[in-house]
């Protein structure tokens, strides 16, 4: 019996559109969290209809690759998100000792490899933006401390500039739990003499290390900062959950 052929269908424009925004998503083009055009926009650089441009966006937001936001425009999601946050956000909202210290854990293994890759491809416009936020936590470091989303940006920042689409995916599904640590990690910093200083130096060190392309002291030097945001992290549970200790 001869095989059974199916007639080749023209795809719509909707598909190209959709197949376009899918690959610069997974070719890490389109990042996590970043605005995609308006569909005005999209209609005049693909070259197509409004409602082709709708009907993808559509298609892509059913899929979970994008995310439309009341009087803000469209987003990209993180690939991760939905099979990861939501479990594991009511535990670190509760601060569970257990589930603090395992994202402390990971962090370390995915930022240390993060700066180190960060060191090798980082872009001299990357660099230049991980040196801007280092100078606001600067200017607000004299204040007493800088805002924990400057510290998450500096982190997000260097994971982008590794250029591994995954990787970057993964960490920003994780930096929102990461939230809860960091803003743990630096209250306690804040509270004790000469830390805000010391956390300042570790910014700068890791900073120059991908600044001048060397990914051992890169990485080197992010194992050395998440080291002591694990130690004073594990001090702040065993004072809240000293049962668990």
């Amino acid at each position: 019996m001869p095989p059974v052929f199916k007639p080749i269908r023209p795809k719509k424009l909707s598909e190209e559109i959709v197949s376009q925004i899918k690959d610069l998503i997974g070719n890490g083009d389109l990042r996590p969290g970043e605005r995609i055009p308006s569909e005005r926009e999209l209609a005049t650089f693909l070259g197509v209809s409004r409602p082709s441009v709708r009907e993808a966006i559509m298609v892509l937001e059913a899929m979970g690759f994008l995310e439309s936001r009341q009087g803000g425009g469209t987003f990209v999601r993180s690939l991760t998100e939905a099979s990861m946050a939501d479990p594991l956000a009511s535990m670190v909202e509760r601060r569970d000792p257990r589930m603090l210290h395992a994202l402390t854990e990971v962090r370390m293994g995915l930022e240390t490899w993060s700066a180190y890759l960060a060191a090798k491809r980082a872009e001299d416009s990357e660099i230049a933006r991980m040196r801007e936020l280092y100078e606001v936590m600067v200017e607000q470091a004299a204040n007493g401390g800088w805002d924990p989303d400057i510290d998450a940006q500096f982190h997000l920042t260097i994971t982008a500039a590794s250029h591994n689409t995954l990787q970057v995916h993964v960490l920003d599904t994780i930096q929102t739990l990461f939230q809860t640590t960091i803003m743990v990690a630096l209250g306690e910093f804040y509270s004790k003499e000469g830390y805000i200083e010391l956390l300042l130096n570790h910014h700068r060190e890791i900073l120059e290390a991908i600044a001048d392309h060397d990914p051992e002291r890169a990485r080197e030097k992010m194992m050395e900062h998440l080291s002591l945001v694990e130690e004073k992290l594990a001090l702040f549970l065993q004072r809240e959950r000293p049962e668990t200790a």
